[in-house]
């Protein structure tokens, strides 16, 4: 192998589409250059648009999740009642086994 030093080189990343300087010997990233950031919208009106419709969205989860709670007493009221109905019906089979009576 020649003992001369090789120069870095420049890769793009894939996924990201950064450029990468790497150093051959050490194989380790030496320099890192972000790639430019895409615009999330094309213009000002369209992002009042989607705040508009977030804001919205908001508002709808936070009526769903107050009608929840206003519905929740009744609701666990009527779990309680199934659970103790189902728990009359079913007959009692006796005492639970252990693990030291099955020897």
């Amino acid at each position: 192998m020649p003992s001369k030093e090789q120069a870095p080189f420049e890769v793009a990343c894939p996924d990201c589409g950064a450029m990468l300087k790497v150093d051959p010997a050490t194989r380790a990233v030496i320099a890192h250059t972000p790639a430019p950031r895409k615009r999330t919208f094309e213009d000002f009106e369209t992002a009042a648009r989607a705040m508009r419709e977030q804001d919205e969205r908001k508002e709808s989860l936070f009526r769903q999740a107050v009608d929840a709670e206003k519905n929740k007493n009744d609701l666990l009221e009527k779990k309680f009642a199934e659970a103790l109905k189902k728990a009359k019906e079913t007959p009692d089979t006796g005492k639970p086994l252990r693990d030291f009576d099955l020897d």
